[in-house]
């Protein structure tokens, strides 16, 4: 925009618009090109606009509106929205911006093909594939996104009431105008570890106790409702149990009947469970801590009783070996040959053991009469 003398000199490039004031009040709007104006009393003033996807201050636009309406309808299209509405405004056919509700804005059309889609998100807070496909979702604040694992539920809370339960996948959800929540729930068994706990014995023995418990959510929408922390309260929950599990019984009981303190630990936690939608599949004590001096005298205690065991099955085995040394002599007694087949026995086992024997035979006997001698089954009547 130049003045030269009487003129006012205006340039307008190509996509661009200029409006045209006179004393501070829209004239008309200029084409692209030169134009020349006569302006004596310099009363003129021509402002140029970008018009190619571009927008258009929504001021400036009902000031024009109420002055000229049928050049701003020429100009411009003004997208507004009402309470629980969105709108999708696309430029020549490419989505552009996501507008939220009360809210206007002003794009000019002598250039740009301007299309407006509204959502009313009060009936259906989900976020369609097409819509979802047209916004930009990446720090969107009027959207809420979120991914459920196959081995998750999702639970949707809408102003904090429960709406339904979400399979597997992706789910977006509109959040204008409501709070839009969905909690994600682990169903695979999960290990809590309950760590060394202090507590006394009936028979007033400090001991620590460490157990373990398999725990598994079977019910999501009633675990949520019943419990803020699952882990937490069973931490507890499992505390209370032992505690009044090992009161009720002395040491030697505890350390000798472990598997009747894991049977009524289950009962129970499991009775407490109740309608929780907590299943407790396993749950057992993992260790028994006792203090340094009383493990010493337990540990004294099981040597002695081993050693005396030790000592009873060496004096029954020596009882046994007498008894059969007696019954076997009772029967060399009372049977001659058994007595000689013993001794043919030894001399056999002696035999192997030497390893050469000379045979030497009286005067005038023969290696017969030897022989005969020398292995007699039977004693002769003479002696």
């Amino acid at each position: 925009m130049v003045r030269v003398d009487l003129f006012l000199r205006v340039l307008v490039k190509d996509g661009e618009r200029a409006l045209l004031l006179r004393n501070g009040r829209t004239v008309r709007v200029l084409e692209p090109g030169l134009h020349r104006l006569l302006d004596p009393l310099g009363a003129l003033k021509a402002e140029c606009f970008n018009v190619v996807r571009a927008e258009f201050p929504a001021e400036r636009y009902a000031v024009l509106k109420a002055e000229r309406p049928e050049l701003a309808a020429q100009l411009f299209e003004a997208v507004e929205t009402r309470a629980d509405e969105l709108a999708i405004v696309s430029l020549d056919g490419r989505p552009t911006h996501l507008m939220a509700p009360w809210q206007v804005r002003v794009y000019w059309k002598v250039a740009t093909a301007v299309t407006v889609e509204r959502i009313d998100v009060t009936s259906d807070p989900k976020v369609s594939l097409r819509h979802l496909s047209l916004i930009e979702r990446a720090r969107n604040p009027h959207i809420s996104e979120t991914v459920v694992e196959n081995h998750e539920a999702g639970l949707l809370y809408v102003e904090g009431k429960l709406v339904e339960r979400l399979a597997p996948g992706r789910h977006v959800f509109w959040t204008v105008g409501r709070k839009v929540e969905v909690k994600r729930v682990d169903l695979r068994p999960q290990a809590v570890e309950i760590t060394a706990q202090e507590m006394l014995t009936k028979d007033r023995i400090a001991l620590r106790v460490t157990l373990t418990a398999l725990r598994r959510i079977v019910d999501p929408e009633r675990a949520v409702g019943a419990v803020v922390d699952v882990d937490g309260w069973l931490y507890r929950l499992v505390q209370f149990a032992i505690r009044e599990a090992v009161a009720a019984r002395t040491l030697d009981e505890v350390l000798s009947a472990k598997s009747a303190l894991d049977a009524e630990l289950r009962t129970f936690v499991r009775e407490r469970l109740g309608e929780t939608g907590i299943e407790v599949e396993e749950l057992g004590v993992k260790d028994v801590i006792l203090p340094g001096e009383i493990r010493e005298l337990v540990n004294k205690v099981v040597e002695a009783e081993r050693t005396a065991k030790a000592n009873l099955i060496r004096r029954q085995e020596e009882t046994a070996a007498t008894r059969s040394l007696l019954n076997t002599a009772k029967l060399m007694e009372e049977n001659p040959l058994l007595l000689r087949l013993k001794e043919l026995e030894s001399l056999e086992r002696l035999v192997e053991k030497v390893g050469r024997i000379d045979l030497h035979a009286g005067e005038g006997q023969g290696l017969d009469a030897l022989l005969s001698k020398l292995v007699r089954l039977k004693a002769s009547e003479s002696a």
